[in-house]
């Protein structure tokens, strides 16, 4: 990596000195749902909070969405940091405050409102949604830049009417007070950290999310976390107003969405017809979820998805990453133990997609015929029938993939071959659905059924045994499960029996066969497809693939170094390890460079050890 300290020219300094960091000044509260569906926000003034300081600031991302020039010194100076906290450093004046006559000094309210949104909640006293919504955030607002928008939201702001506890409980909380906890309307730095490892770590991934701008810290661990994403909307921004049979409401929320999902260019060739526009519109719920949901399953990140759609974002990008996990294997009896009620697990999480889909189904119906019909007749609606077939043709995309075939061969077998793709795959489900004989187990925040095998692992060696060995040999059974077996598998679980004998040799002739059948499509060896398959999947199938567990271990080690990691070293230690967490076969790649950054990166080096320690866990 090296010193990632950019030179600082002086058209740069010229530029800054000249804008004063002008893109900052658009955030001011301003945001276009606020006169597009002035039903769906709660509008406060806000006021300076003070005692702040940054401690971690994301660079590459304000580059990318024009808040900084593109060659900006990759340093935090005086300036930015003044820029920073006179913009974000904020927090609201509440329903408390002002039925308490608090008085502020008027120079530090700043002129604009700021909105909390409305949207439904499965935690909240009113299933119709309207009492629920953000209840420690603000959108501070919207930022344009080559051709899109960006909004920007703020976590930690101040206790307002729409959290749990307010409705709850009846009263309306002052910021800050210590006898709840979500309900004070405060967050802390961990969990902003939290969220920036993971975030990025998936970003890198491919994946859709929510990301991290800033963290500004506070004493007692107290931040402000803000984050930022094309479109912060989420499902349950509409299905509020369908429960509460508003549809003038909900027809201009989801035509705010189109609008502008066209605007950034992340939907095309929209037809003109307005009806066509919402079959438009459900086709890409369809697309957008059955993918969400096949990778979320693949790629064992639990999110906690449910019926409210609260915990996801329209475009299936992942948000509030309180709950969020990346397994190290298929834990799919994991559920998470929020005391009044257990999580949805993550092989539940495509029911809860597809009820999505079907409520969208319902939604556009309505908008159509102006007559709400019951969720019950959008069963079998087509859309909801899509989304089964396309759920599995993405399944069978993240196999090939995960096996690490490039996209040429796998485009030829997706196209020709999908009886042997899902053949290949039932195999591989036999062996990542195998639970411990110890059964479920607590953990410190839910409870598990412990899988057993990690399937990463014998896709990363078995191209590496064949190139070594022939590709006429075959793993003995007590080889293949010596190397699939994870730190839970205990001798019972590794107990032979003939099914399972039967499917480790089921497994490698179906294996084979997809290797056999893009050789002969492609004139090739079979050798040679396997030496770009073993390149490939020994990236993607990394070692030491991080997960929740070991997240939460490298949060806490950042917060306890001594001295306290300035903003800048943890910006160069997120660059080193995400990195590091690439695991796009298709990068190129270059070898990291501990010697350029020495502190930095032996606290990398203990972290990729900590993600080694938990690569099985939750």
């Amino acid at each position: 990596m090296g010193n990632t300290k950019l030179k600082e020219s002086r058209p740069v300094k010229e530029t800054i000195k000249e804008n004063g960091y002008a893109k900052f000044k658009d955030i001011n509260g301003s945001h276009p749902l606020k006169s597009n569906v002035p039903e769906a926000v709660v509008e406060y003034q806000v006021r300076t909070r003070h005692g702040g300081q940054v401690a971690f600031f994301n660079f590459e991302l304000a580059r990318e969405i024009g808040l900084i020039p593109e060659n900006h010194p990759h340093e935090l100076t005086k300036e930015l940091k003044e820029e920073i906290l006179k913009t974000f450093s904020i927090v609201i004046i509440n329903e408390y405050d002002l039925m308490n006559n608090f008085n502020y000094p008027k120079d530090e309210i700043r002129p604009n409102t700021y909105m909390a949104t409305r949207y439904l909640q499965l935690q909240h006293p009113c299933k119709k949604g309207t009492t629920s919504g953000d209840g420690r955030s603000i959108w501070n607002g919207q930022v344009n830049h080559k051709g899109k928008s960006f909004d920007i939201s703020s976590c930690g702001t101040g206790a307002t009417k729409l959290s749990p506890a307010c409705n709850i409980n009846k009263k309306f909380y002052q910021t800050g007070d210590p006898t709840v906890s979500y309900g004070c309307g405060y967050s802390e730095k961990d969990e902003g950290l939290s969220a920036l490892f993971f975030s990025e770590v998936l970003a890198k991934n491919g994946l859709e999310t929510e990301r991290v701008l800033a963290i500004i810290e506070f004493q007692k661990g107290l931040a402000i976390n803000v984050r930022v994403h094309e479109n912060l909307l989420r499902p349950s921004h509409m299905f509020n107003h369908l429960k509460q049979n508003n549809l003038p409401t909900l027809k201009r929320m989801v035509d705010y969405y189109i609008e502008r999902q066209v605007k950034n260019k992340a939907w095309k060739n929209l037809p003109q017809d307005p009806k066509s526009q919402y079959d438009y519109f459900l086709n890409k719920m369809v697309e957008t979820f059955s993918r969400m949901s096949a990778d979320f399953e693949d790629q064992y990140i639990f999110c906690w998805l449910d019926w409210d759609g609260d915990n996801i974002l329209m475009d299936g990008g992942i948000i509030d990453y309180g709950s969020v996990r990346q397994f190290g294997l298929y834990h799919h009896e994991y559920r998470y133990d929020d005391v009044q009620r257990w999580s949805t697990s993550i092989k539940e999480q495509k029911q809860k997609a597809r009820y999505i889909v079907q409520t969208f189904a319902q939604i556009i119906d309505y908008i159509k015929n102006e007559k709400k019909r019951s969720i019950d007749d959008f069963k079998n609606h087509h859309s909801v029938v899509n989304f089964d077939k396309r759920f599995f043709d993405y399944k069978n995309i993240n196999i090939l993939s995960k096996m690490g075939l490039n996209s040429r061969y796998a485009d030829y077998l997706l196209e020709n071959c999908r009886k042997d793709i899902e053949d290949f795959r039932e195999d591989f489900t036999y062996f990542e659905m195998a639970k411990s004989v110890k059964g479920p187990q607590k953990v410190p925040d839910g409870i598990n059924w412990n899988a057993i095998y990690c399937m990463r692992d014998i896709l990363r060696e078995l191209p590496q045994f064949l190139l070594s060995r022939g590709m006429d040999n075959r793993l003995s059974e007590t080889e293949f499960l010596d190397i699939v077996k994870s730190s839970y598998a205990t001798k019972a679980d590794l107990k032979r029996s003939l099914r399972k004998d039967l499917k480790i040799r089921s497994f490698q002739k179906n294996y084979l066969k997809l290797i056999t059948l893009v050789a002969k499509k492609f004139k090739e060896t079979p050798e040679k497809v396997i030496l770009d398959v073993s390149m490939r999947s020994s990236v993607i199938n990394k070692y030491d693939r991080v997960t929740g567990d070991s997240i939460t271990s490298i949060v806490e080690k950042i917060m306890n170094k001594k001295p306290k990691l300035k903003a800048d070293e943890i910006s160069v230690i997120l660059k080193e390890f995400t990195d590091y967490q690439n695991l796009n076969p298709d990068k190129d790649r270059r070898p990291s460079n501990f010697e350029a950054e020495k502190e930095q990166s032996r606290l990398v080096k203990g972290m990729l050890q900590i993600v080694r320690e938990f690569r099985d866990g939750i």
